[in-house]
């Protein structure tokens, strides 16, 4: 039987070489080329069972030439390799129909992996999602480290696909630009993207926000409201911090995910839900669900495809990029133009950076604004990242709990700063936010007092019908003997 013959074509001699060896040895022949003209050649002679190709050649674009294959040839796979790790090189080579996408350096064992499944499974029809516009020149992720070129390579995937995404990261790690990435570059990307921040709206409304609501539904309701199901139909539906959503939310929710359509408040006639989903936050749902805060088939339902997107301090080598991109653009924006010198990227990346992306963003804006050189040396970076030094001092050592007046001053802040960037303004913020900390605060001492209500009111120091009374307004469950 004779060994599959694999087309290889880079520009670069020795890593033609590299691939030939290591191809040879794991019995495949190989035929390799410099540029994309004989690659073409050979393919239209009907010659390889398997293409690896470099995106730049002298004298043509790889990903040009996948359309071009897959129209003569379409059970040819084709295999992109590229030093041009951007989020739009791997959306690119997917959606033209490329079997993988790898970026420079790779292993050559990932490689060999990679071959192998091409030339074992059956050839699909592509289908495909509308190619994206060219845009390389505005990406809407920055960073060439290998934990991004993973989520790159992952949004790729899914831009072929429908799937519900849980995206699950710190604050500021970028969710929403992921979100958006996934519509903007996918199946529905000619529908709309509707974003809802659940951590910013008051429990009573988020219904309402949700679904939608008749005229006369409620005290205030004068005409139809159009919920974000709605808004989103046709497109995305992006539900920005998910583990914030209240218990009674999670089960309609939960609902219109099982059922596919949903009723809005005060209506009767069912709604088609036609949007993709997309959720996010920054809580451990999985400890939620064993305190009991978040419902598990719910977070079942969302997380079809968990993408996890990694802190900062785990991609250092993306901070100089990072910040030279935020320099641009605050010079596109009219500041000042501003460049880094090396004592200054060097001093970036020995920071911890607790705020992520956003803080290098923040900070990059404000030396912009206000460093007056031209070049920001260390010692500028220096003297503002010790601005940020008392209140990381003051921050609790990683073996020790936060305490509790540090964990409040954060969900205010991280709550303001929701409205701030356009979730809809609250007129009970002091109300809610002391409903926040009193409903966990009765919900474990009835769990450690296993239900008892006279035990739980006396060691909270409340009337046994005030307590009463704040379970039931609050909506706290309660079992006798089983909490």
């Amino acid at each position: 039987m004779t060994p599959p013959t694999v087309l290889v074509a880079d520009d670069d001699r020795s890593i033609r070489t590299v691939l030939t060896q290591a191809l040879g040895r794991s019995g495949y022949q190989v035929r390799s080329t410099g540029n994309a003209a004989t690659l073409w050649r050979w393919v239209e002679d009907g010659e390889g069972d398997l293409v690896i190709t470099d995106v730049v050649m002298p004298d043509e674009n790889g990903l040009d030439l996948i359309p071009r294959i897959r129209k003569i040839r379409p059970d040819l796979r084709v295999v992109v390799m590229s030093a041009q790790s951007t989020l739009m090189t791997a959306v690119k080579a997917t959606q033209r129909g490329a079997f993988e996408y790898l970026p420079k350096p790779f292993d050559l064992q990932e490689l060999l992996s990679v071959v192998g499944r091409a030339l074992a499974v059956p050839a699909q029809p592509s289908a495909g999602a509308p190619e994206p516009r060219d845009a390389d020149e505005r990406l809407p992720l920055i960073g060439r480290s290998p934990a991004m070129q993973e989520i790159y390579r992952t949004i790729a995937r899914l831009t072929t696909a429908d799937l519900t995404v849980m995206i699950n990261g710190e604050s500021g790690t970028g969710k929403e630009l992921v979100a958006r990435a996934l519509h903007d570059y996918g199946k529905r990307r000619a529908g709309p993207f509707v974003a809802i921040n659940m951590a910013a709206i008051p429990r009573e409304l988020i219904e309402s926000e949700l679904f939608g609501h008749e005229r006369g539904a409620f005290t205030g309701a004068t005409t139809r409201s159009l919920g974000r199901f709605e808004q989103a139909n046709g497109g995305t539906l992006f539900l920005d911090e998910i583990g914030d959503m209240p218990p009674e939310a999670q089960t309609r929710l939960l609902r219109v995910l099982q059922e596919g359509e949903f009723t809005s408040v005060g209506g009767r006639q069912p709604i088609k839900a036609n949007v993709r989903i997309i959720a996010a936050t920054h809580r451990d749902l999985r400890n939620a669900i064993r305190q009991g805060q978040f419902r598990e088939d719910l977070y079942y339902r969302l997380n079809v495809v968990p993408i996890r997107l990694p802190p900062l301090r785990e991609r250092v080598e993306d901070i100089p990029l990072l910040a030279r991109h935020f320099l641009e653009g605050a010079h596109d924006d009219g500041l000042p133009a501003k460049t880094l010198d090396q004592g200054a990227v060097e001093q970036l990346k020995r920071y911890a950076w607790p705020g992520n992306v956003r803080e290098v963003e923040n900070l990059m804006r404000r030396l912009a604004a206000l460093c007056p050189h031209e070049t920001i040396g260390a010692e500028q970076i220096a003297a503002e990242l010790v601005e940020a030094a008392p209140a990381l001092s003051e921050a609790p050592a990683a073996a020790g709990p936060e305490p509790l007046v540090r964990a409040v001053e954060r969900h205010i802040r991280d709550f303001l700063a929701a409205h701030h960037d356009g979730g809809v303004a609250p007129s009970d913020i002091y109300d809610r936010v002391i409903a926040e900390v009193e409903r966990p605060l009765i919900r474990l001492t009835l769990a450690a007092t296993r239900g008892n209500q006279i035990k739980a009111a006396a060691m909270l120091g409340l009337n046994r019908n005030t307590l009463r009374k704040k379970i039931r307004d609050l909506d706290i469950p309660v079992v006798r003997g089983l909490m």
